[in-house]
């Protein structure tokens, strides 16, 4: 019957945004970061259901967000604000709301209308070298986003390649 097919949508619907705010919250509470609005913690529970290159896009983002607080704890900038970029940095990947846009410009326009830091929002569209990085964050953000995705068996095709290498 179609009201019970719409009852049993609407109560999927509900508990996956359930399980996406969960996850989200899980995740900066892991990490360490407080203060993130609400609409982005949305955000980045919904980077679970995501890959980019078959990379999971919530795994890559932690891994960025860790190896960008410990690469900014070496040369002695904020932490905290490193880690918080690198955890964002890929938002705009699973946002809908200007399509039009690159992941890295839209992600940037995100954390700026949820106030996030000019430093961290720098780093979020600048990780592809679409705008210019006036943050020492920055650089730091977007060698651990390649770092991320070039460690072998990452992604897909970089697997693939890494196969080839140890055969030849």
């Amino acid at each position: 019957h179609p009201n019970r097919i719409e009852e049993v949508v609407a109560k999927v619907e509900a508990n996956l945004d359930k399980e996406i705010n969960n996850t989200g919250q899980h995740t900066v509470l892991d990490l360490g970061i407080y203060g993130v609005h609400e609409e982005l913690i949305k955000l980045i529970g919904r980077m679970k259901y995501r890959t980019s290159y078959g990379q999971n896009l919530l795994h890559h983002s932690r891994e960025v967000a860790r190896l960008s607080a410990t690469m900014a704890a070496e040369v002695g900038l904020d932490v905290q604000r490193a880690k918080r970029a690198g955890l964002l940095h890929d938002m705009g990947k699973v946002s809908n709301a200007n399509p039009d846009l690159t992941h890295a410009i839209l992600g940037m326009q995100l954390a700026e209308q949820y106030g996030e830091h000019p430093e961290v929002c720098n780093a979020i569209g600048a990780h592809h070298d679409e705008i210019e990085m006036t943050s020492m964050i920055s650089p730091i953000v977007q060698a651990c986003d390649a770092i991320s995705g070039a460690k072998p068996g990452a992604r897909r095709d970089v697997a693939k390649e890494y196969m080839k290498r140890l055969k030849d």
